[in-house]
């Protein structure tokens, strides 16, 4: 959220996220507010280097360009400082000088010549190669040129390249030569004194910059190299671009408002999978550990100030080798062993629960969607009014009516669930099905615990807060607003209420806290309801074989509006380029001229040979990707590099299974005659380059193993100073096996057997040392194979 947003008047205002200049991510419009709030949650994967991760706050215009109030950019070397907490951010100006994004490639050299008169002057020669990553102007390529200069105390020379057309990668490739010094013998008028000049003093600047044509040049960055530094030798490197050190000083930073964020930024160096063997077998065999609490994966958990940061790596892992049952069933156990009374099973926020929690949202990510988006977009595209609370009804409002809106509402999201079970992912009817046995061994008296169990997991955990928050299951694009998200408020109080098992009794409605939901809930007392309830939870915690969903419904994947290039034409240009909204099922990939329109072309699953991105030099449009199939190549673009991997991603990933994928195919497009990349004048011409993901798979998530286990690898070298407290506490309890002294030091642990622990523990640094040895020998080898100045090390400032 932000506050005291200037111009200090109601107005629409938005956020967007973006990579240095590239939006990624936009927020919904909150309108009418000085203190917008936005309540949005974004995560994504970064698929390219960047410099700056920034926030930009708009005023929304409905007939002028959209204002930019101001931002917050980040530098991502200072991500690490704010990540895992709430942090306000003063809104500093939006300066064009400082929006720079891309690098430079140069070549420099110092050349003596002898003149004329047989004197020696020195002449600076400056070789401008090419650009990489320049910033997308008003949504597309910009025209970039550059500028070069010797700039000294007494002199600016400046020499201009070539204007080169709608790229963000301009290959210049001109040479530019500079007097630099030249005998004070030499007769020939100058414009400066060039002897009294000192060499040290002299810098060679370059600006990138747009050709506005009509309008004003935009400036895109610079770099300076102080020409002392080439000491007669070729200076070859690659440079970040720099905002101007002389922008905007004088705007105030502290009457623009503030912005609220949260942000959660990891950067792992993952090595190749032998090294992780170790730490991945101590974590794989934790559920055979007697007892669990001595096993890796729930030391683990111990030792992190947050579990969450533990149980996200620890579920993937488990989950990508198969072994999330048996130690979410371990851990749910332990639980059960502290839980006194049956109404309290599973309702903590413990290990055990939120392995389910985040199970569940990896897992039944479509279940979700198959079972929920249609009765959410309805509700949310054509709300209705629903307040039934007599004290935030507004004048003219009818109860009754609002009354019976609710009821519709909450009817159909109840009717959709209970008829769900059979499209129930099985890991989660395998999960549901340990823990209500568990539940019943704990309780054998109580009837009913064994459906709570259940419950209070799928409708508590899962469809209840999937309602209340739409956005963050992706349900929905954006936060809802404020009245439709009052409306899903009410629905998901019912639907909790609904899947309680048992709870459906006249004692139980006098518990409610709000009088309006008792006498809502009078009307939902009817037998069908629990027994509805009852046959869903059998349903959903039977390890019986089902159907899969796919074999009635196909799963909804990813929808959004991109770019596609029309097939079978010759002619390339802007008019060949046409917005479309896609969509991807398990079944078919299609393009529409709306959304909710009839297709207008239909690609079936099984018939994608390859999805690969495509060049930029092929149309002069970044973030690209190909769709080969039986016909001719689908040519796509996307809205930002995010988007582009993301679609990639769901892409093969829903067709990696294909039987005919291709090992080979091209990386640019067939234009006028010839492949672009290898020049092949024959259209069916065997691709030249190697697909990245030519091997089938069989896994329905996509999980990097190895990527999960060097998050759990950071996590226990970030905690290493709790290991070593919890290996004393176990070494004081095995020493003394008495009452524990200074209870304070480790009263937070869980040590059941003292013996078991510290061997896990000792096993645990062990192998937290050898990957540390691995990774410095890693980083020493990576930092002198990758030159300071290379493309993947260039230059950030000045060369010293």
């Amino acid at each position: 959220d932000a506050k005291h947003l200037v111009p200090n008047k109601m107005r629409d205002f938005f956020c967007t996220i973006n990579l240095d200049q590239e939006e990624v991510f936009r927020t919904q419009v909150v309108e009418k507010s000085l203190s917008p709030y936005f309540g949005e949650e974004f995560y994504f994967e970064i698929p390219r280097t960047f410099q700056w991760l920034s926030f930009y706050i708009y005023d929304k215009s409905v007939l002028q360009k959209d204002l930019r109030i101001g931002k917050v950019s980040i530098k991502k070397e200072d991500l690490c400082n704010y990540t895992g907490k709430e942090n306000w951010f003063m809104l500093q100006p939006v300066d064009s000088n400082s929006e720079v994004q891309g690098k430079v490639h140069l070549e420099l050299k110092l050349n003596e010549l002898i003149t004329d008169n047989g004197s020696v002057c020195q002449q600076l020669v400056v070789h401008i190669k090419e650009c990489h990553g320049l910033p997308l102007i008003n949504g597309q390529n910009c025209d970039p040129y550059a500028t070069v200069s010797l700039v000294g105390p007494s002199r600016n020379d400046q020499k201009k390249t070539k204007v080169k057309k709608k790229t963000s990668n301009p290959q210049f490739n001109e040479t530019f030569y500079f007097e630099v010094t030249r005998s004070s013998s030499y007769t020939k008028k100058s414009q400066f004194q060039v002897e009294e000049e000192d060499i040290e003093k002299l810098e060679v600047r370059v600006d990138l910059w747009n050709n506005g044509n009509l309008v004003q040049d935009v400036f895109l960055g610079e770099i300076k190299v102080p020409v002392k530094v080439l000491r007669n030798d070729s200076f070859q490197a690659w440079y970040l671009l720099q905002p101007r050190e002389n922008g905007n000083k004088s705007s105030k930073t502290d009457d623009l408002g503030s912005l609220r964020l949260n942000i959660c930024y990891t950067e792992d160096c993952v090595l190749p999978s032998e090294y992780y063997t170790s730490l991945r077998n101590l974590l794989l065999k934790s559920a055979d550990v007697q007892p669990i609490s001595a096993s890796a994966a729930y030391i683990l958990s111990e030792v992190c100030r947050d579990k969450c940061d533990a149980v996200l790596p620890l579920v993937r892992l488990l989950l990508h080798h198969h072994k999330l049952v048996p130690f979410v069933a371990a851990v749910a156990e332990l639980d059960l062993k502290d839980t006194q009374e049956a109404n309290t099973i599973f309702r903590g926020n413990s290990l055990a629960t939120r392995c389910v929690d985040e199970m569940m949202k990896i897992v039944g990510k479509h279940y979700l969607k198959v079972t929920l988006k249609p009765v959410i977009d309805e509700i949310c595209e054509s709300p209705k009014p629903c307040e039934i609370d007599p004290i935030k009804l507004r004048e003219g409002d009818n109860v009754e009516m609002n009354m019976e809106n609710l009821r519709y509402y909450v009817d159909k999201v109840f009717r959709e669930i209970v008829r769900s079970s059979i499209s129930c992912p099985t890991l989660m009817c395998d999960v549901f099905y340990s823990l209500r046995h568990l539940a019943a061994k704990r309780f054998p008296n109580d009837p009913h615990v064994q459906y709570s169990a259940v419950s209070s997991f799928v409708f508590l955990r899962f469809f209840a807060v999937a309602v209340v928050s739409p956005h963050t299951f992706h349900l929905r694009p954006h936060h809802p607003d404020a009245q439709t998200c009052r409306t899903l408020t009410l629905i998901s109080k019912a639907i909790q209420t609904l899947g309680s098992w048992g709870s459906l009794t006249k004692s139980k409605l006098s518990s409610f806290k709000e009088t309006f939901m008792c006498e809502f809930f009078k009307t939902f007392q009817e037998e069908k309801f629990t027994e509805s309830v009852k046959k869903f939870l059998d349903d959903v915690s039977s390890t019986e074989s089902k159907e899969p969903s796919g074999v009635s419904e196909p799963v909804h994947l990813k929808e959004g509006e991109m770019y596609k290039r029309a097939q079978g034409r010759t002619r390339i240009g802007k008019k060949n380029f046409k917005k479309r909204w896609f969509c991807l099922t398990s079944r078919e990939f299609t393009y529409h001229k709306q959304q909710d329109k009839e297709p207008i072309f239909t690609i079936p699953i099984k018939n994608i040979l390859a999805v690969e991105k495509l060049d930029e030099s092929s149309f002069n449009k970044k973030n690209m990707f190909q769709v080969l199939h039986g016909e001719k190549p689908l040519y796509i673009q996307a809205n930002n590099c995010v988007e582009a991997s993301e679609w990639i991603e769901a892409l093969c990933r829903v067709t990696r299974c294909n039987q005919k994928r291709l090992s080979f195919y091209h990386p640019s497009a067939f234009l006028n005659g010839s492949w672009l990349c290898c020049k092949a004048t024959a259209e069916s011409t065997e691709g030249c380059a190697r697909c990245t993901a030519d091997v089938p798979a069989d896994t329905q998530i996509e999980i990097d193993g190895d990527r999960e286990t060097e998050r759990i690898y950071s996590l226990f070298t970030i905690n290493r100073s709790k290991l070593q407290k919890l290996e004393e506490a176990c070494g004081s309890i095995a020493v003394y096996q008495g009452p524990r002294k200074e209870p304070d030091d480790y009263s937070n642990f869980t040590i059941e057997d003292s013996v078991a622990t510290f061997h896990t523990l000792q096993q645990i640094i062990d192998i937290v040392e050898k990957l540390n040895e691995s990774h410095e020998k890693y980083q020493k080898k990576r930092s002198s194979s990758a030159k300071y100045g290379s493309e993947e090390n260039p230059i950030v400032g000045k060369v010293s």
